[in-house]
Order: C-alpha cells, then sequence, then structure tokens
C-alpha cells in the first residue's frame, strides 16, 4: 500500500507509464486487462490515460489499493487465476505483470481476451524466465540475460503473438533485476 503522501498506487505504474509513451500507446476509451494487478500501479496509469474500463486480476485478494476498488471504472477480480480468467467483453489492451509465471504461459492466455486489433504490453522479467543456476540471490547474472532473453524470444515466436517492439524498463525489478516490456499482437 502506498504511503500517505505517495499518489502513487505502486512504482510498477512509472514502469508501464513509461512504455505507453515509448510505443505510443493511447489506453483513452479502451477497454483493458491488467493481468497481475497487485497494488493496481499499471490499472492506475490506464485510469490518468483515459481508459473506459479496467479488469483488475489478481490472484490475491485485497491488495489492490483502495482507491482503485472503489473507482467505478475498475472491475476487481480477485482470487482469479490469469492463466483461466473470462471476461465478460474482449478488451482493446491487455497489460501484464505476473511474477513467477513465464511469458510462454501468459500471453496466449492474455491474447484469448484480446480483441482482433487489441494489443498486449507485458513486463517481461528474464528472472522469471531463466534457470535457477543463471541466478545469484534471486538476480539474473548479466551475462546470462542476452541468453535469456534470446530463449523467451524463440519460445514467443510459437505462441498466438507477434512481437511489435521492445523497451528496457526505466526502474529495475526487485535485487536491481533488468526488466523489459515487451509490445504485442495477436495473430
Amino acid at each position: 500500500m502506498p504511503s500517505r503522501k505517495s499518489t502513487e498506487a505502486s512504482r510498477a505504474g512509472r514502469k508501464l507509464a513509461a512504455a505507453l509513451d515509448a510505443f505510443a500507446i493511447d489506453p483513452a476509451g479502451c477497454v483493458c486487462a491488467d493481468l497481475g494487478s497487485n497494488a493496481g500501479g499499471f490499472v492506475q496509469v490506464l485510469l490518468e490515460r483515459g481508459a473506459l474500463r479496467v479488469y483488475a486480476v489478481e490472484r490475491g485478494y485485497g491488495v489492490i489499493d483502495y482507491r482503485l476498488r472503489r473507482d467505478p471504472r475498475v472491475v476487481v477480480r480477485e482470487r482469479s487465476d490469469a492463466l483461466s480468467v473470462f471476461l465478460p467483453e474482449p478488451v482493446d489492451l491487455v497489460t501484464i505483470d505476473v511474477g513467477w509465471t513465464r511469458q510462454e504461459r501468459i500471453l496466449p492466455a492474455a491474447a484469448r481476451l484480446l480483441k482482433p486489433e487489441g494489443r498486449i504490453v507485458s513486463l517481461v522479467k528474464p528472472h522469471y524466465e531463466g534457470e535457477a543456476a543463471q541466478l545469484d540471490g534471486g538476480v539474473l547474472r548479466p551475462r546470462h540475460l542476452p541468453a535469456v532473453l534470446d530463449h523467451v524470444r524463440r519460445t514467443v515466436a510459437g505462441l498466438p503473438v507477434t512481437i511489435l517492439g521492445e523497451f528496457e524498463s526505466p526502474l529495475r525489478g526487485h535485487g536491481g533485476n533488468v526488466e523489459y516490456l515487451w509490445l504485442m499482437r495477436p495473430r
């Protein structure tokens, strides 16, 4: 939960904001789904940028910022597994920030939620994509980063999505891990 002085639901929102700018994605008037909402940093950015509605999908319970859960544009789907969630309507944009779930598992689920012309912006966390031997205290060793990213790209190439762009997150993840935001569309 943010401190009283903070207006951010979480620092994750800054990652998405930077990616939306880099990819020239405008969620104004869009119906969106955020997979792995947690406190709602991505949800908050989507709302601030004019999203019509955001489905906040979160496996946990009670973690989404109270300010967001009160917003009538937010449809909270707590205790919901993003891999199997169904929504009452197809969405224009899916945003993803999940831990412990690899892109090869979450992207097909995200693509299933989209309109044919929809887009996905996913926070790719190489430290969750690599093998345990490539980590040092939960941090991916820098020498393994290129190989892990190449592996993820090859894996994604076999999924029902196409990578349109990649952007290094301006903020590091847990322990200083380098993270990326990828823009994708369904195939």
